[in-house]
């Protein structure tokens, strides 16, 4: 979801926890150690649910659980029953669970409460079971395991809770000392868990399959299916991926038995109240590590160790510590040079890599500068030794790296800047050891989807083009000694794949048939109807003949190989791959992903969008890849002539009618009428026949002589705008992905141009208007007061902390927070959403004020209250989930269906606590947005204030931000001293 309701892409990076039972902020003194936090990305969306399921085993020492357990001695208890009980409880949760969960699974089972003081006294029962620490003592952060003996020989670890410990973000951990920023210096203990992994206990070799065990063989099938999709893979969608992978039936007990799998995978269940919705994760191997580091091992790096020779003296050495990769997914490069698209030589843009290099460069030309008392020139430079160069400008001090010596000039390749230069020895001096604290800021990146083609002249002469010595957005989707990534340039209107746009320069351009106006052109294929009128068409071509030849040996090939080797493991947008469409192997190009398993996809030769997961997806075969590339897309797209597009989009009846003429008609004919090279539409008239000659015939003709516009005078006929439209979404996609018999989606539409950033804009004040129906008059009705809403969100004691993300913020009065712990399970059901109302046909609907909808907001579908219902068929909706304000279509609205009203709203609407309410200046409202907008933080509540409906409740919190190794930040601090400093000035 490039583009989503988070616009971006998100991380793997995490925030501390917040400490539910810390003290209060008034008068209890802080915990006597706090602990190093590590901050989360602004784009949370993308793969806050994968980072959990890396992590979502665990291992760690033994710790004392005196530490942070409060004070009080519980009721005498029987502790020979209670040991046995949870014995039992282990070896059913052999693979762990969080302490904190063990009350709840105690009582569940055994009917009864779990005694306080057996919590305190588990560290002592090594004999029942092992204790291991996250990154505080917290006993929420606790986890719990069989006895280490017990592990070895007893029964296999298996995840059935449906609070998996995946649910919780594990961070890093750290023994660093801060100062805690209150008023009173008495803030509460903010801490956080860390990341761990725990080995899975060895199988022996499994016998035949059976309803109680797994062959060795099935659980290598899945297992290798579980690699490819390291962010999970619903448990529903293995049946048919397992059978299309490896052309056998997966047996039906696996899906009723998913504990067989604990070895290999743990089960995770996001949605508790469907239990046949699991999600599996494959289990890490004791050696695996992440690829996420981007530090490399001394004997591999030439920065961190580089060789020189002094003049009379022993060998020595020049350390640079290595390139750190940004830790946002979005930074910002400069791209130098490319001769290769696996090797791309780019900077790193912002503090700490450009400006930590020019102030570094500053502060060398004033150390070697033109006066007497500059050291002298390197008396014998040699190869590989790092030096200061003066450049030729005599202006600029350089680091470089000794390439080459000759008589009088040396040739050296500049580690900052990433080019070579030869030049006087008397310009060359030795490096001072100040000036080998930063990084070399030259490094190299590999451009995603285009590996097979990175030498490629057509690729690389676009690229040269597009990219080179400009500033561009880097998404990274592999972390490594050179990382794989994606590059946008977001100096447009709209943001541009560089990656997808220099795959097109391999386009052979003689495989499409060319266009000329007034020329008419027979046995078109309608492909697919947009909401707004537009149409893909595809006409007979050399390209088109090529491309169903190669298709069809790909459908044959498919059928009757394994094909683990074609499962696509790293969806981006811009990726070309395949997919089914009316049963075949068909292109696609992802145009959006939605987290990390839900995707929109473009069938690129139809004009077809659809939603799909992405066991879906396989890769192009390489022995068809460069014929694939070659081939350009066959449908192109369309409108139709003389009606023209102003505001809003084509009425329902009238989209319908245009589809029911045109598709699955094979025997169209059009006529072209101006073809549009700045919008890359064809304007055409449509005929269903031969009789083109005719213009009466047309379809274009029959719609401006029908009645299909009449209804709604308010909007005008369009079928593309010469202006961008802010909200209302109206050309957006409104297709579905449902599959009939054959596996054809059942409608179609394409896309509004994908946007790189997904930043949730703050709530706009909107008009709202006062009828209760709308759009159109014919509607169908829906019962919304018979919709049962989702249980009330479980809000902590007052006084008590809770992690959170600032999803909105206006200011101190006002803002929306989202709770950390369940924002997963958010992503998992808008993944849910997508897929079920992307199926869903468009179908008149009877909106009334104050209930309750899916609504389709930029790609993505949130559960949504209206507002208002505007005379002009738009209608205003409060995101129930994000707290955002929003003006969608009336036909982007849809019946939320009672499977996705188990997860409580999560938007929680709050002000701050700790300052006087006022009317808040615009300047304090920005500094507010600026400290606390897209963060992840931890809220103290102070009060809540219930209301009749979940989304009238208020909270009135503290806000802390963690993020800082050296101190927490208390935003009421910062808002205070504002407003104290313009009350002065006034």
């Amino acid at each position: 979801m490039r583009d989503d309701q988070s616009e971006g892409k998100t991380g793997t990076h995490s925030n501390k926890t917040s400490n539910q039972n810390a003290p209060n902020r008034k008068g209890n003194q802080p915990a006597e150690k706090s602990e190093k936090r590590m901050s989360l990305p602004s784009r949370f969306q993308k793969e806050v649910h994968a980072h959990l399921s890396r992590n979502s085993q665990h291992s760690g020492a033994p710790l004392n659980m005196n530490e942070s357990l409060s004070s009080g001695r519980g009721r005498p208890y029987n502790p020979q029953q209670v040991q046995t009980h949870i014995k039992e409880i282990l070896g059913k949760y052999s693979n762990g669970f969080w302490v904190s969960k063990l009350p709840q699974i105690y009582k569940e089972l055994y009917k009864q409460e779990l005694p306080t003081e057996a919590i305190r006294d588990l560290e002592g029962w090594t004999h029942i079971c092992t204790v291991e620490k996250t990154s505080s003592s917290n006993t929420s952060e606790l986890l719990l395991y069989p006895a280490k003996e017990q592990n070895a020989t007893s029964f296999p670890p298996i995840i059935l809770s449906q609070n998996s410990p995946s649910s919780l973000v594990p961070t890093s951990n750290s023994t660093t000392e801060k100062q805690t920023c209150s008023p009173a210096n008495q803030g509460p203990t903010l801490t956080h868990s860390a990341s761990h992994s725990s080995k899975s206990p060895s199988s022996s070799p499994s016998p035949p399959s059976s309803p109680a065990t797994l062959s060795s063989d099935l659980k290598l099938k899945l297992e290798e299916l579980l690699v490819k999709y390291s962010n999970g893979l619903w448990a529903h969608a293995l049946p048919k991926l397992f059978q299309d992978t490896y052309k056998i039936k997966l047996p039906t007990h696996v899906l009723e038995n998913l504990h067989l799998l604990s070895d290999i995978c743990t089960v995770d269940y996001p949605m508790p109240d469907n239990p046949k919705r699991a999600i599996l994760y494959r289990s890490r191997c004791g050696g695996e590590e992440d690829n996420d580091c981007n530090q490399r091992k001394p004997s591999q790096s030439e920065e961190e160790l580089s060789v020189t020779h002094e003049p009379g003296k022993r060998q020595s050495y020049q350390v640079v510590p290595p390139l750190q990769i940004p830790k946002e997914e979005y930074p910002s490069v400069l791209v130098v040079e490319a001769t290769n698209t696996n090797g791309v030589l780019i900077r790193y843009i912002g503090e700490g890599y450009s400006q930590a290099q020019e102030s570094m460069e500053d502060h060398m030309r004033d150390f070697y500068g033109l006066d007497q008392r500059s050291p002298a020139p390197a008396a014998s430079p040699s190869s590989g030794q790092l030096v200061a160069v003066r450049a030729e400008e005599e202006e600029e001090i350089l680091r470089a790296k000794v390439y080459e010596v000759m008589a009088d000039k040396v040739k050296v390749y500049y580690v900052d800047h990433g080019f070579s230069e030869t030049v006087c020895k008397t310009k060359v001096f030795e490096l001072h050891e100040r000036f080998l604290q930063l990084p070399f800021q030259a490094t190299k990146c590999k451009l995603a989807g285009l590996e097979p083609f990175s030498q490629e002249p057509a690729v690389l002469k676009k690229f040269e083009r597009m990219a080179s010595g400009r500033i561009l957005l880097a998404e990274i989707l592999e972390r490594g000694q050179t990382p794989l990534v994606v590059l946008y340039d977001t100096s447009q209107d709209d943001d541009v794949n560089i990656n997808a746009t220099c795959m097109k320069a391999l386009q052979d351009k003689t495989l499409t048939s060319p266009l000329q106006v007034n020329s008419t052109y027979m046995n078109v294929t309608v492909g697919s109807v947009c909401s707004d009128g537009t149409l893909y068409c595809q006409l007979p071509s050399r390209g088109l003949a090529k491309l169903n030849d190669i298709l069809e040996k790909i459908d044959t090939c498919f059928h009757s190989q394994v094909t683990s080797e074609f499962l696509v493991s790293r969806p981006f947008c811009g990726k070309r791959c395949l997919a089914r469409y009316k049963g075949k192997w068909s292109r696609v190009e992802i145009t959006n992903l939605h987290g990390s398993r839900v995707l929109d996809i473009l069938f690129i030769d139809v004009g077809v969008q659809a939603s799909v997961e992405v066991f879906e997806l396989r890769e192009l075969p390489r022995s068809f890849l460069h014929d694939l590339m070659s081939i350009p897309p066959q449908a192109m797209k369309c409108c139709l002539a003389d009606l023209a597009v102003s505001v809003g989009s084509w009425t329902p009846d009238a989209v319908q009618w245009l589809r029911e003429k045109v598709l699955n008609t094979t025997d169209c004919s059009m006529k072209v009428a101006k073809i549009d090279e700045t919008k890359q539409c064809v304007c055409v008239h449509l005929f269903t026949d031969k009789n083109f000659h005719k213009q009466e015939r047309s379809l274009n003709h029959q719609m401006v002589k029908s009645e299909l516009f009449k209804q709604r005078p308010d909007v005008f006929l369009t079928s593309h705008s010469p202006a961008k439209i802010s909200k209302p979404n109206v050309s957006s996609k409104t297709s579905t992905t449902s599959e009939s018999s054959d596996g054809s989606p059942l409608s179609s539409s394409v896309p509004t141009k994908p946007h790189l950033r997904r930043a949730l804009s703050g709530p706009r004040g909107v008009s709202e208007g006062n009828k209760t129906t709308s759009c159109p008059p014919e509607t169908l009705s829906f019962p919304s007061s018979l919709l049962q809403l989702p249980p009330l969100l479980q809000l902590p004691p007052a006084g008590n902390n809770m992690d959170v993300y600032v999803s909105v913020a206006c200011h101190p009065g006002h803002f929306v927070l989202q709770p950390w712990r369940d924002m997963y399970k958010l992503v998992v059901l808008m993944g849910e959403m997508i897929l079920y109302y992307n199926k869903t046909e468009e179908k008149p609907l009877n909106i009334e004020k104050h209930q309750i909808y899916a609504a389709k907001v930029d790609n993505n579908w949130h559960r949504v209250l209206v507002k208002g219902v505007l005379t002009n068929g738009l209608v205003s909706v409060y995101e129930l989930d994000y707290g955002k304000h929003e003006l969608v279509g009336c036909a982007q609205l849809r019946p939320l269906i009672k499977e996705f009203t188990q997860l409580p709203f999560q938007g929680i609407t709050a002000q701050l606590a700790g300052v006087k309410s006022r009317q808040w200046s615009e300047e304090a409202s920005m500094v507010f947005r600026n400290h606390v907008e897209k963060k992840p933080l931890v809220a103290q509540l102070e009060v809540l204030q219930e209301a009749p409906q979940p989304w009238d409740r208020k909270a009135t919190v503290f806000l802390v931000d963690t993020s800082q190794e050296e101190r927490d930040i208390w935003v009421h601090d910062i808002m205070a001293e504002f407003a104290d400093e313009l009350t002065k000035e006034l």
